[in-house]
């Protein structure tokens, strides 16, 4: 059975004449007797009772019907759903990001839902050494790394870029100062955050160029813990300066300049290269794009090779 063949029987028994059947579809009878034909031929049974001059169904038609008109009103269901993922009445969007990068999603995310707010919106944690594969599993569509990920596979935007601050409670005696140097850490206890990652390399690195202890007393599982911490008094930390910026602003933590520890991180937004994006995830670049412009620094929107 095909579904033009069904719309052709529904037009008939709705219509109970070929005739006036084959003026509602804008053909000539023979053209709709001989699909009802073929159509008869497909299901084995006959569907009309030729005897009767109303075009009455058979018990088989009357079967048919009902399974027809909701095959029917399914295409044009599917029609229609696929009408609003292009016109983004609706949609799912799906990302990746951890702990760290989900920050940067906040604001584009409460952007992008104020613009759509039909498109559901998922986003996973994941550790970003493991979002290039989750791309390539196709579990999600766009992810946030902070690293340049394979450029024959993957297509990356850098949107947003960060820098790494070195924490202490206002009490602290550091604190007060304007700038420090990497060699006034050395007495400092540190708490760290214990997932493995370039920038917990970078880090130790360079202090020990500068032959300057690191001190990493206290490992805690994330960067909302080590903020807290720190702000009750314990220690100091190095954390993204995106991670802090509120505690920075209500003053429950103090930033200090250091100068050997500036380094400059890009947030990246990352997709496979040979793939085409979904109408949400299109429009979610537009936004990202939009976000750049209308805000600057330190978001912005470039499209790396």
């Amino acid at each position: 059975m095909e579904l033009h063949q069904l719309e052709t029987f529904l037009a008939v028994a709705e219509e109970r004449s070929f005739s006036r059947a084959a003026m509602r579809l804008h053909r000539t009878q023979p053209a709709i007797s001989q699909v009802i034909r073929k159509l008869e031929e497909a299901v084995g049974e006959v569907l009309f009772d030729r005897a009767a001059r109303d075009g009455s169904l058979t018990a088989a038609g009357e079967l048919l019907r009902e399974y027809a008109a909701r095959l029917l009103a399914l295409r044009r269901e599917a029609s229609s759903a696929m009408q609003e993922l292009k016109s983004l009445e609706r949609g799912q969007l799906q990302l990746a990001a951890n702990e760290y990068t989900c920050l940067y999603l906040l604001p584009v995310l409460d952007a992008f839902r104020k613009q759509h707010p039909k498109i559901d919106v998922t986003v996973h944690r994941s550790l970003a050494s493991q979002i290039p594969e989750e791309l390539n599993l196709r579990t999600i569509e766009l992810g946030v790394i902070s690293f340049k990920p394979d450029t024959e596979q993957y297509r990356s935007v850098a949107v947003y870029a960060d820098t790494l601050a070195f924490i202490a409670n206002p009490r602290h005696a550091l604190a007060r100062e304007k700038r420090v140097s990497i060699t006034e850490l050395g007495e400092e206890t540190f708490v760290a955050h214990n997932v493995p990652s370039p920038l917990r390399k970078r880090v130790i690195e360079t202090f020990e160029k500068h032959r300057t202890p690191l001190n990493m007393r206290i490992e805690l599982p994330s960067i909302e813990a080590i903020k807290r911490f720190v702000a009750m008094g314990n220690g100091v930390a190095l954390v993204p300066r995106l991670t802090c910026a509120r505690e920075l602003e209500t003053g429950e933590l103090v930033a200090v300049p250091v100068d050997e520890l500036e380094f400059r991180r890009l947030l990246r937004l990352v997709y496979r290269r040979n793939s085409k994006l979904s109408y949400a995830a299109t429009a979610f670049l537009q936004t990202v794009r939009g976000m750049a412009t209308e805000v600057s620094a330190p978001f912005h929107y470039q499209v790396e090779r």
